[in-house]
């Protein structure tokens, strides 16, 4: 986390500009977040082509000044390399720096996550310009954090990083008939002789579009080595700052589901995560609650850093709606409920020119601060501060985990069938939606990740086995656990090869079920069956089994397959293994949920009306229920012990009455029962 020494309550603040004003308005700045409780700013995020001119002239005295002014003023800082976006006169001298598209066009200077992370010029000047910031401000003990680049992503196709696509595959495979084998190239007469006959895969070669691709082997490998490129370009900036300030904690700010890296990867070379929440307008509470649940996830369950957030509005939704009074306040809590330490805005100061200049700021153009906005980021700031340290470090107890995995997803949607609509989010979110929405804590885990503190563990399209993941789940259902997984599983290997001998491959035993067929329904056809009296959709995909020492639960209604298996549950050792052979409807995964939670006593955090949320954190023997009324009126819930209102300061009795106004938020403090 950030640096702990340093921080006695949640840090709030965010990324701050002043290289984009003058001087007097740095003197104002001061003032105002003084008035606003802001504690910590983000500096020197985009100022590479401001501290280095050419090869060998850096020029830090701009940055200096306002080190001294934030240090002077009380203010921690986290500490960003500028590394995001290179200067210009880099572009026109080494132009190897510059990006190749996806269809092969080469890109001039513009725009930022604008470096190829193959490029020796990139390579060579971000790690000096790193190490000269770390040379120079070690001695400031108010930086708390470093802050690496900025939201890396994107992906390059330049001839440099083919050459180095190569030199990955002779590392990870060592001989080009293993790549002939992992990638199945006698299909299509695609084996390859020689190292340098390997071309990476783009609209110049194996793609038809971006997500279609006629080998998903060659695919599926490239996107592993883009997010190696860019790990790697990370970690040479981490290692050098690590070896001259190695007590402050380094990160670099992620971005939710973010498609082409993989976060749990790189979580393990980072001292704590950092992401950047940007709801779209249409997101539910549940989609933006799994994001945080996501990151947090992705070191075991540690606190993370909300690195940035909107105060207001963003600038770049096609329509970018305000966030209505109470709504900042609101999702700042739900971030630190599900494991924020930190609540931090983009950005301190609306920008004047360029495509963020109408994206919200702490402090808007008119310049002072009689704004809603920034009487709301005040007295925001005065609640954390009476607040102090009482949550910082404070940990879910979850029992039940939801599986995502970067390469099934990566797989999955480049595989060519059985449906376009097939996303792995979507079955994630419908399988968490329905958990959240009853209160029931859940972590995302890895692959990595250990399976025995959970009772419950669900798999949503485990289309791709990885490894020996099989033998995890083997031995958690074995010893009591119960496993969930869906339609499209066990299909594929950690090379998108088909396991053969029966789907779903080698969770066979375990669901004591053998899927014959996929039957792929066209958005609006659907099937349905019936559980418990119900009748449920059968949508999208529906798999066709047998029984192979399964029971089953609910049978498909029509079809040729009628009255065949939709639903199994296999008794394997000392537990249980569910089989959800469709996706089907918002109320079959609430009623079969709370159905398989009730049977291992996972119970909700809270009974709370509609939309109002209920997570916990637990540190030590103290117990921290956030209660968040995400609607537009006024709810009642009930205290289920004695506990005490950390905002107000109100203290409740078991079965009290507690009353919240619309956009409103409770913390409730008790102690364990053990």
């Amino acid at each position: 986390m950030i640096n702990s020494n340093n921080v006695k309550k949640i840090v709030y603040g965010g990324d701050y500009n002043p290289e984009q004003w003058s001087e007097d308005i740095w003197e104002e700045d001061m003032r105002l977040f003084a008035l606003a409780g802001i504690d910590i700013v983000t500096l020197n995020v985009f100022s590479w082509a401001e501290l280095q001119t050419d090869e060998v002239t850096y020029q830090f005295e701009k940055l200096d000044k306002i080190m001294d002014l934030v240090r002077k003023h009380g203010l921690k800082v986290c500490l960003a390399t500028s590394t995001g976006a290179h200067p210009a006169w880099m572009a026109k001298k080494y132009p190897d720096i510059l990006r190749t598209e996806f269809n092969g066009m080469k890109r001039k200077f513009g725009g930022r996550h604008n470096s190829c992370p193959n490029s020796p010029t990139y390579q060579k000047y971000s790690v000096a310009l790193a190490k000269e910031l770390a040379l120079r401000y070690k001695g400031y003990d108010n930086i708390v954090a470093w802050h690496i680049s900025n939201e890396f992503g994107g992906e390059c196709f330049c001839e440099n990083c083919e050459k180095a696509f190569r030199v990955w595959l002779k590392q990870k495979y060592k001989t080009i008939k293993e790549v002939n084998r992992v990638w199945n190239t006698s299909f299509w007469g695609h084996t390859f002789y020689d190292w340098d006959e390997i071309v990476l895969p783009n609209l110049l070669s194996e793609n038809f579009a971006y997500e279609r691709t006629m080998f998903q082997g060659i695919s599926l490998d490239y996107r592993r080595f883009n997010s190696d490129s860019m790990l790697a370009c990370y970690l040479a900036e981490y290692e050098v700052i690590k070896a001259i300030t190695p007590d402050i904690p380094i990160t670099t700010n992620l971005m939710g589901f973010y498609k082409p890296l993989d976060y749990k990867k790189w979580a393990k070379y980072m001292d704590f995560v950092s992401w950047d929440n940007y709801p779209s307008n249409s997101d539910s509470i549940s989609k933006i609650a799994l994001n945080h649940d996501l990151i947090r996830g992705l070191k075991g369950g540690m606190p993370f850093v909300l690195m940035e957030q909107t105060p207001s509005v963003t600038n770049w939704q096609a329509y970018n709606a305000l966030k209505r009074p109470g709504v900042m306040r609101l999702w700042s809590y739900q971030a630190a409920a599900h494991g924020a330490d930190a609540i931090m805005f983009f950005q301190m100061r609306r920008s004047i020119g360029a495509c963020e200049k109408y994206h919200g700021a702490v402090i808007d153009h008119v310049g002072h601060e009689h704004t809603r906005v920034f009487r709301e980021v005040t007295a925001l700031g005065e609640e954390l501060k009476q607040l102090g340290d009482k949550t910082l470090g404070a940990v879910s107890d979850a029992k039940t985990a939801i599986l995502f995995d970067w390469d099934n997803w990566w797989a999955l949607e480049y595989s060519a069938g059985p449906s376009c609509e097939l996303k792995y989010q979507d079955e994630i979110l419908n399988y968490y939606s329905a958990l959240h929405e009853q209160n029931i804590p859940v972590d995302i885990i890895g692959s990595d990740d250990e399976l025995s503190k959970y009772k419950i563990v669900i798999a949503p399209l485990l289309y791709m086995t990885k490894g020996n993941y099989d033998e995890k789940i083997r031995e958690f259902v074995n010893q009591g656990g119960s496993f969930l997984t869906t339609f499209f599983s066990g299909i594929v290997d950690e090379h998108d090869l088909v396991i053969t001998g029966g789907y779903p491959g080698k969770l066979r035993d375990i669901l004591g079920i053998w899927v014959e067929e996929n039957d792929a329904l066209p958005n609006g056809e659907e099937n349905s069956f019936i559980m418990k009296g119900k009748q449920y959709p059968a949508k999208l995909l529906c798999d066709i089994m047998h029984l192979e020492g399964a029971k089953t639960i609910s049978s498909y209604e029509n079809d040729f397959y009628g009255n065949t298996p939709c639903i199994t549950k296999n008794t394997f050792g000392k537990g249980t293994a569910y089989y959800v052979g469709t996706r089907s409807s918002r109320e079959f995964y609430r009623d079969f949920l709370k159905e398989i939670c009730e049977e291992k006593e996972v119970l909700p955090v809270l009974n709370t009306p509609s939309d109002v949320e209920a997570v916990r954190r637990i540190k030590g023997d103290k117990s921290f229920v956030f209660v968040l009324n995400h609607t537009s009126e006024e709810k009642i819930i009930i205290a289920e012990n004695n506990c005490k209102e950390l905002l107000s300061g109100t203290v409740y009795d078991k079965g009290n009455k507690i009353c919240l106004k619309a956009k409103d938020v409770l913390i409730l403090e008790s102690t364990l029962v053990i």
